[in-house]
């Protein structure tokens, strides 16, 4: 897979960044696949956090569309509050 691919599968559930990981252009798409993975661990946070976890829900379904849309669009603009955070080197 290409990079442009590689980014857009990160976005789509724990399978599709398995998948990128495995299968697609790491070295190209690794901001993306980064991107994905700090996104779904922080909306998993949402769920533990009771009263004011929809609300981070729903900030992170924003910080997703905006993730999907740059990967889309092959560019690399990290997502507000938790964007600068790096799990993957």
């Amino acid at each position: 897979m290409d990079k442009r691919t590689t980014g857009i599968i990160a976005y789509i559930t724990w399978i599709g960044l398995l998948i990128a990981v495995i299968a697609g252009d790491k070295d190209g798409a690794k901001f993306h696949i980064n991107q994905a993975l700090v996104i779904n661990l922080f909306a998993l946070l949402g769920m533990i956090i009771p009263c004011i976890g929809w609300i981070w829900d729903i900030f992170m379904l924003v910080c997703w569309v905006m993730g999907l849309i740059a990967a889309i669009n092959e560019e690399e603009k990290p997502v507000p509050v938790i964007g600068g955070i790096q799990l993957i080197k």
